[in-house]
């Protein structure tokens, strides 16, 4: 495998799998049920124990 075919590879199969990627972490940051969780995780510094 050369440099010839690995930058092919990356400059079409990467930026999709790339893109296919970042569509599912912002469906996973969306999802119904996520906001009781985001609010939690952001309440976590403000806790005292």
């Amino acid at each position: 495998m050369d440099y010839n075919l690995m930058r092919e590879f990356a400059d079409s199969w990467g930026l999709v799998a790339m893109a296919l990627f970042f569509v599912g972490a912002i469906a996973f940051a969306l999802r119904p049920g996520s906001v009781e969780l985001a609010d939690e995780a952001a309440r976590i510094p403000l806790q005292d124990e």
